[in-house]
C-alpha cells in the first residue's frame, strides 16, 4: 500500500466531484479454477485498490457523498483461516491503514444499500466484470445480475477517470521502479531468440522473471514468430533462423501497477536486409511519436503522425505509393497497422478499461472514429502532464487481410499489391514503450529496452 494519506486524499477528491447518493465500491473475491478450493491467483479490483488500498478478498467500500461517511465492509478471519493462512490482522486494523474509521460486517452491506434505495438515493457503482460480483450486486440492488452493468453510474465512472488519469508521484515512482523487471523480461527473451528454442520455453522463463521481480504478468504473454496476429497467445512454435520473434509482455509491480512493452528480435541475431528495412520504419514511427507526445496535443494527432511515418517509410520501400497524407486520411496504411498507437496504463495494463474504453480514451472534444484501423485507437484525447500511455506502432503483413483488400481493389491507388504479395510470409513487427507525459514533453519510463536494430542484434547474440 501507499501511505494512509494517499487513500484519504483520493476518497476526498472523489467526494469533491460527486454530491448526491452513495458509492458502492466492490472488492474482488477468489475465483475457482477447477474445483472450489483450487483458486486462480487473487487479483484485487483496481477501483477498490485505488480508493481503499487493501489487497485481500471479501471487502466492499461505501462512500456517502452527502454526509461524507466512509464505511469498509468485510469479515474478520476465522480460526480455520488462520490455521491455513497464518496470523491475520483484524478488519478494523486494516481499515486504519487506509484511513477508514468505520467498519461493518459484510452481511450488513445489504441493509445499507436497501436503506439508500428506499430513500430514493442513487447507488453509484462502476461496471462489474466478474460473475461473482454481478451476482452479489444483483442481490444487493434487487435486480437481475445480467442487468447490473446497465445500471452503472456514468457520473461515478467519469469522476474516477478524471482522478485516475493523472498519476500521482507515488504511482509514477512505483511504475518507474518496476520497469527494471520489464527490462529484464525483454532482454532475457532477446537472449533466448535462437533456433531450436520454443515460444513456450521463452514464455515460461519471462513469466518467471516477472514473478521474481515481485508480481504476476500484467496480461497473458504474447511471444510468437507469427507476430502478424496482434494478440497471438499460441506458444507452440519452434524458432528457426530467419524468423522474427515478437514479444509483447508486461509485469505487475507489488502494488499492481502494470508495465507493457513489445520488442521484435531476429532469431539468431541478424536481421535480413528486408527485415531491417521494415524494422527501421517502425523504429522511426516510435521515435517520432515519442517526440510529439506532450501536453496539449491529442493522442489521436500523435497516432496519425506515427501512421504517416509508417506510410512514408513503406512508400520508400515500394509497398505504398501516392500522396502519404491522402493515404493516411483515407486509412490505406491500416492494411499494415490496423491498431491504435497506444492506450493509458496504470493499475490496469489498459488502464480503467473495465469502465469503458471509449469513456477513458475520448471525450466531448475528441470523439472516436469509425474508420478501420483508427477506430481501434483506444486513447485519442488531449494529453495532460502525468498521463502515462503506451507508444506501440507496428507493421504487419496479414495474409487474409491482404487477400481481401487486393480482391476488392481497395486503395489500389496507395498500395502496390504486386510487391506486398512478396511479404505475405514476413510476419509482424511492433515496438512498444511506456511513456510519461511531463510538463513540457514526455519521457520513457525506466531504462529504455534496446530498440535500435544494432543493439537488438547484439543482445540476441549475447545469449549464444
Amino acid at each position: 500500500m501507499f501511505s494512509k494519506e494517499t487513500y484519504i486524499n483520493r476518497r476526498a477528491r472523489l467526494k469533491s466531484k460527486m454530491d448526491k447518493g452513495i458509492a458502492l465500491i466492490m472488492g474482488n473475491v477468489d475465483a475457482s479454477m477447477n474445483y472450489l478450493h483450487n483458486t486462480y491467483h487473487f487479483r484485487q479490483d483496481s477501483t477498490f485498490l485505488y480508493f481503499f488500498g487493501l489487497d485481500y478478498q471479501g471487502l466492499a467500500g461505501v462512500i456517502d457523498f452527502e454526509s461524507g461517511e466512509e464505511i469498509l465492509f468485510g469479515d474478520d478471519f476465522t480460526m480455520d483461516d488462520i490455521i491455513w493462512m497464518g496470523p491475520q490482522a483484524k478488519l478494523k486494523e486494516n481499515a486504519g491503514l487506509v484511513g477508514v474509521a468505520q467498519t461493518k460486517e459484510l452481511s450488513q452491506l445489504k441493509e445499507i444499500i436497501s436503506k439508500a434505495i428506499s430513500q430514493g438515493r442513487k447507488v453509484h457503482f462502476t461496471p462489474p466484470y466478474r460473475g461473482e460480483n454481478m451476482m452479489m450486486m444483483g442481490d444487493l440492488l434487487g435486480i437481475h445480475p445480467g442487468k447490473v452493468k446497465e445500471q452503472a453510474s456514468l457520473e461515478l465512472i467519469k469522476a474516477c477517470i478524471s482522478i485516475r488519469s493523472v498519476k500521482e508521484l507515488c504511482e509514477i515512482e512505483e511504475m518507474e521502479k518496476h520497469m527494471w523487471t520489464a527490462y529484464n523480461m525483454h532482454t532475457t527473451a532477446m537472449k533466448m531468440a535462437h533456433p531450436g528454442r520454443t515460444e513456450q520455453e521463452i514464455t515460461g522463463v519471462i513469466e518467471g522473471v516477472s514473478m521474481s521481480g515481485g508480481g504476476m504478468v500484467s496480461f497473458p504473454v504474447i511471444c510468437s514468430v507469427r507476430g502478424e496476429t496482434l494478440h497471438n497467445h499460441y506458444h507452440g512454435n519452434t524458432l528457426r533462423k530467419g524468423d522474427l520473434l515478437l514479444v509483447d509482455a508486461g509485469s505487475e509491480s507489488p502494488r499492481h501497477y502494470a508495465t507493457d512493452n513489445t520488442r521484435t528480435s531476429p532469431v539468431g541475431g541478424e536481421f535480413t536486409d528486408k527485415q531491417r528495412e521494415i524494422y527501421q520504419v517502425v523504429v522511426d514511427a516510435n521515435n517520432n511519436a515519442l517526440s510529439a507526445t506532450k501536453p496539449g496535443i491529442t493522442y489521436k494527432e500523435v497516432h496519425l503522425l506515427a501512421a504517416k511515418t509508417i506510410a512514408s517509410g513503406l512508400k520508400e520501400v515500394g509497398l505504398m505509393k501516392g500522396n502519404v497524407d491522402e493515404a493516411v486520411a483515407e486509412g490505406a496504411h491500416a492494411l499494415f497497422m490496423p491498431h491504435g498507437l497506444g492506450h493509458m496504463i496504470g493499475l490496469d495494463v489498459h488502464d480503467m478499461e473495465d469502465y469503458n474504453d471509449t469513456l477513458v480514451g475520448y471525450d466531448e472534444e475528441t470523439t472516436r472514429s469509425t474508420q478501420f484501423g483508427l477506430a481501434a485507437l483506444r486513447m485519442g484525447r488531449r494529453l495532460e502532464p502525468n498521463f502515462v500511455v503506451t507508444n506501440e506502432p507496428g507493421i504487419y503483413f496479414i495474409p487474409a487481410l491482404i487477400d481481401q483488400w487486393k480482391n476488392e481493389g481497395k486503395f489500389s491507388e496507395f498500395i502496390d499489391y504486386s510487391k506486398v504479395e512478396k511479404y505475405k510470409e514476413f510476419g509482424g513487427i511492433r515496438l512498444e514503450d511506456d511513456v510519461l507525459v511531463t510538463e513540457t514533453g514526455s519521457r520513457i519510463l525506466g531504462e529504455r529496452i534496446p530498440i535500435n536494430p544494432e543493439d537488438v542484434e547484439q543482445v540476441v547474440k549475447s545469449g549464444q
